[in-house]
């Protein structure tokens, strides 16, 4: 039963990781953008252009890094309950 879940649970991480990338790849996704961003980045030097694109990088990742590690965590504690019939020192107990 435990394999059956893990095989499942696997099927479903590279389903989410396909469309993850079909998405990701789409053209569309790259022509999102703001007009004056654009405007600034196309008369900008490339030295302008990278601190932009190091900006973009540091307002994404660590939102994005928390959000994903209060998935797991989430993800993991699911299943854990305090029920009164526990000994106060539960391995349940977060």
């Amino acid at each position: 039963m435990q394999r059956l879940r893990g095989l499942e649970l696997a099927a479903r991480l590279k389903l989410a990781l396909v469309l993850a990338l079909l998405f990701a790849a789409h053209g569309v996704v790259y022509a999102q953008s703001c007009a004056l961003c654009y405007t600034q980045a196309a008369s900008a030097s490339h030295r302008l252009i990278q601190g932009l694109r190091t900006g973009i990088l540091v307002l994404i990742v660590p939102p994005m890094l928390m959000s994903v590690g209060i998935t797991i965590l989430a993800y993991k504690k699911r299943n854990r309950t305090n029920d009164k019939k526990d000994s106060p020192v539960s391995p349940n107990d977060w």
